[in-house]
């Protein structure tokens, strides 16, 4: 199971802002699209973010979608990432 237990919220969003555009983290480290090292840097990204109040209110808004807000530090390497 691949979690961060020191970061739990951002893990938690960073979760959630890939799984909104059909990534699933788990499967793109287990598959090799990713590293567990990359997967660090992109919890630690969103834990330094000063974002939380507007990706709280988009993911609870939002299911699925075609891009990720602005706003969100990783939406390009999560884009990337995209089946």
């Amino acid at each position: 199971m691949i979690g961060y237990p020191e970061a739990p919220r951002a893990w938690g969003f960073t979760r959630g802002m890939a799984r909104t555009v059909g990534v699933s983290l788990t499967n793109a480290v287990v598959d090799g699209w990713l590293s567990r090292n990359e997967l660090g840097n992109l919890v630690e990204a969103c834990r330094m973010c000063g974002a939380t109040g507007q990706c709280t209110d988009w993911l609870a808004r939002t299911v699925q979608a075609d891009a990720l807000p602005t706003f969100c530090p990783n939406a390009n390497a999560l884009a990337a990432l995209r089946p």
